[in-house]
Formats: C-alpha cells, sequence, structure tokens
C-alpha cells in the first residue's frame, strides 16, 4: 500500500514539475509581445483584431534594415512617409471599416484629408506565418469587394497603449522594414 501510494505521489510530483516548465500561453488581454518563431507562440489573429480597435495616432517611422541612400518615395501608393506622421487611423470594430485622417501639412501632404479604408486581420497560420494587419483603401462610390488589392503590415507589438507594426520594403538583397509606431487615443 505504501508503495502505491508513493508512486502515486511521485507520479503527481513529476506532472507538476513538466507542466511548470512547458510553454507559456497566449495572453487574453490582447497584448503581444515580438515574437520569431511562428506557431502558438503570440496572439490569434482574434486576439489582434480585439486589441486593434479604436484610434491610434502614428507617432514616428522608423527605418529598419533600409540603407540610408535607399529613397521611399511613398507608402501605401498614398503620399510620402513624412504625410502619414501625425495622422489618425480610426479602426473601429464592426463591420471593419475605418479611416486614416491626415494630420501633417507639406508639399505632397494632404492636411484634413480623410482616406476610407477597410481593415481586418489576416490570420497566416496556413502559410506558417503571424497575424497581420491588412487593409484596403475604399473610394467613392466603391465596394469593398470590387477593390482586388491592398496592405498588410506585419504586426510586432502591442500592449493596449502603443502598437508596432512593420512594413516589408523589398530591396535588392532583401528585405527591410518601415517600423509604425503608433499610440492610442484616448476618447
Amino acid at each position: 500500500m505504501r508503495k502505491h501510494i508513493l508512486s502515486v505521489f511521485t507520479l503527481m510530483a513529476m506532472v507538476l514539475v513538466l507542466s511548470s516548465c512547458g510553454a507559456q500561453r497566449k495572453s487574453t488581454s490582447g497584448t503581444a509581445a515580438p515574437s520569431t518563431s511562428v506557431g502558438d507562440s503570440g496572439p490569434s489573429a482574434s486576439q489582434w483584431r480585439s486589441g486593434l480597435k479604436g484610434k491610434w495616432v502614428l507617432n514616428t517611422v522608423d527605418r529598419e534594415d533600409i540603407p540610408a541612400a535607399y529613397t521611399i518615395k511613398n507608402i501605401f501608393d498614398e503620399a510620402p512617409v513624412d504625410c502619414f506622421i501625425g495622422s489618425v487611423w480610426n479602426l473601429p470594430g464592426g463591420n471593419y471599416r475605418g479611416s486614416i485622417t491626415f494630420n501633417a501639412s507639406g508639399t505632397l501632404c494632404a492636411d484634413g484629408a480623410v482616406r476610407t479604408i477597410v481593415w481586418s486581420v489576416y490570420d497566416g497560420k496556413t502559410e506558417n506565418q503571424h497575424p497581420q494587419f491588412q487593409f484596403k483603401k475604399i473610394y467613392s462610390g466603391e465596394k469593398a469587394t470590387n477593390v482586388t488589392s491592398g496592405y498588410r503590415l506585419n504586426l510586432s507589438y502591442s500592449d493596449g497603449q502603443s502598437l508596432v507594426m512593420r512594413m516589408p520594403i523589398p530591396l535588392d538583397n532583401g528585405t527591410g522594414y518601415l517600423v509604425l509606431n503608433f499610440t492610442k487615443v484616448q476618447d
């Protein structure tokens, strides 16, 4: 009888030790930390979707692995990078129809202009990728179902108050990134 009880306790102790050494689970709070491997690490697409809802201001755009001599004329087939600094990205829930409001003035910037977008989070599990933010621009009179082109950004980090997305830029020798740094607008 003692051997049986001792065996049960030993087995339970082993299970406890092994389960405590396991991988951490996904956060249910909608937060994410940068991650390099694909799989069960990081938030799911639905967790990202919930975490992205709201209004975000694009504060800075940094260059990562892009040579200083490399010129980026415009992004999202819209305007130069500087025109997006200070823009407000409204990403409501529901039908995911949002907007980008431009707040920068300059020779190629349209201060006060509003671009309607339809956004979602692409779940790249079937392609062994992390979820990505995707959107397409919708012009007056267009239906989202008729627009076949759009943009995808890698979701890197969010803590509910700040958001980092990385836009891949194809280069001659690999890929560089524009790193978009947002903060949440409190309503």
